[in-house]
């Protein structure tokens, strides 16, 4: 299948720190993966965003902010479940950081998201309370795009809410599947892919992309 972009077009490029890729205090399994290719997308399209885990020390995700629980518990909080982490992407160190190999030069947008202490940020959209905007919404509807290509880390979490959200909120979407990775086991990753589709997103490969023309 092949997929021609437009100017309406946003790449979203999704939490490619250093904290998710091999080393990092979150690792998703071949996390640095993702870079080659997301890289590769960036030449065939006209606007791209980043999002960025920004979290304080001692965030509410944190397991290291609860007595008595571990990373990966489950808990219940004021805004429904919430799976408790290790420490990972606190603002202003290194694991932060957005991996230095990824390109920057075509980024018109960093979001930075997870930055309110009391509330986590899986979506580039909308926060874990499913109430509180992060304004990437009104961004894209002020720059007239229509269509959002979702890439990054990690394919179950972070890239599956923004993409859903996307969908929501009244915009195209597609995930570039092989431009992604995942932290759960296979069945669960089949599942939330089974779940997109199910909402009407397209799951594509970087190979299907060829640039459009302006307009």
């Amino acid at each position: 299948m092949t997929f021609r972009t437009s100017s309406s077009d946003m790449l979203l490029v999704v939490d490619v720190q250093r904290d998710f890729c091999e080393g990092g205090a979150l690792a998703v399994p071949e996390g640095k993966a993702v870079v080659a290719p997301i890289n590769a997308l960036m030449h065939h399209f006209d606007h791209v965003a980043i999002t960025q885990d920004w979290h304080p020390a001692g965030h509410i995700s944190f397991a290291s902010s609860h007595t008595s629980h571990n990373p990966f518990d489950m808990i219940e909080l004021g805004y429904g479940l919430q799976t408790l982490w290790p420490d990972h992407c606190v603002r202003g160190t290194s694991g932060a950081e957005i991996h230095p190999e990824l390109r920057l030069d075509p980024v018109e947008l960093v979001l930075r998201k997870g930055f309110r202490h009391e509330i986590d940020s899986y979506s580039a959209f909308i926060e874990n309370d499913r109430q509180t905007p992060t304004g990437l919404a009104g961004y894209l509807r002020e720059r007239g795009i229509e269509r959002v290509v979702c890439a990054g880390l990690a394919l179950d979490y972070c890239v599956r809410w923004s993409a859903e959200d996307a969908v929501r909120l009244g915009f195209e979407v597609v995930v570039m599947v092989d431009a992604c990775r995942a932290i759960g086991t296979q069945p669960q990753v089949d599942k939330a892919i089974e779940a997109m589709r199910a909402d009407g997103i397209d799951m594509l490969a970087t190979g299907d992309v060829v640039r459009g023309q302006p307009g």
